[in-house]
């Protein structure tokens, strides 16, 4: 099959995907030679229809697998929904940031939520992180340019079930999303293996002294917004916002915007 970079999104029609019936073990295990990297032994009932080429159905019944894309570019939106769909797969919602992300998942309670780690407002990581208690049952797949560790490991410990890079084949990202509704854990091939071994064992632990909503404010202030916009965006008052911010500061040892701004970029929050 030739290889199409999901960067052009383009349309390609896929091969029939096979069931692989090996027990598995109880702790994830690396299977070598597969293309998906990680697998736990607890896998979800699916089935695929006689002739579906590829489709991934619920057991619960006929419809096809349900997907939100966020992504805050319109063409890479619309490229994946042609070619998903043109798969059998079903796109329910889409959105441009993160906190339009969790607002549509709320309303559509997709199967699986396709998102870009780079999304104003609220980053792709930290709306898995808010998907995962809000909607553990939806699979969260990271689509990304990203391929460096620190990306790759707070993803999962964010709770996303599938990293698949944009440098990839577009079969990738239909292999991801099959595994993750099977109940696997799906990474891009090339991602580094050290990465997933620090990650199983927890000895990579994060550098960020943050909690969840100061990486928000954080985010928005990076984005060049005031203290009276944060408020706003995040649905609280403006002194709960100036503590927020006082507080990551405080921590940071910062005492500028500026240097904010340069650390928001070093974490990836935004990009320069």
């Amino acid at each position: 099959m030739e290889a199409v970079d999901l960067l052009s999104v383009s349309v390609l029609q896929m091969e029939p995907f096979q069931e692989d019936k090996k027990l598995l073990p109880d702790h994830l295990l690396r299977q070598p030679g597969h293309r998906s990297g990680l697998y736990p032994r607890r896998i979800e009932e699916t089935t695929r229809l006689p002739g579906s080429a590829g489709i991934l159905y619920s057991a619960r019944g006929t419809m096809p697998t349900r997907i939100l894309l966020a992504d805050d570019h319109a063409l890479v939106r619309q490229g994946l929904k042609a070619l998903l769909e043109k798969q059998g797969f079903q796109i329910v919602a889409e959105a441009s940031d993160g906190q339009e992300t969790l607002r549509s998942v709320e309303k559509t309670e997709p199967d699986v939520a396709i998102i870009d780690i780079n999304m104003p407002v609220l980053n792709g990581v930290d709306a898995a992180r808010e998907l995962k208690k809000s909607s553990p049952k939806t699979k969260v797949v990271v689509l990304t340019q990203h391929d460096e560790d620190q990306y790759v490991t707070e993803s999962l410990r964010a709770g996303v079930r599938g990293y698949v890079l944009k440098s990839q084949a577009a079969v990738d990202l239909v292999h991801a999303i099959q595994e993750v509704c099977r109940g696997s854990i799906y990474l891009s091939p090339n991602i580094s293996r050290a990465v997933v071994d620090a990650y199983l064992s927890k000895t990579h632990d994060s550098a960020d002294p943050l909690s969840g909503r100061e990486r928000q404010v954080l985010q928005l202030v990076g984005e060049g917004k005031s203290t009276k916009d944060v408020a706003a965006h995040l649905g609280i008052s403006v002194k709960t916002a100036e503590s927020h911010r006082a507080r990551l500061m405080k921590k940071l040892d910062i005492h500028e915007t500026a240097s904010l701004v340069r650390y928001a970029i070093r974490r990836g929050l935004i990009q320069a």
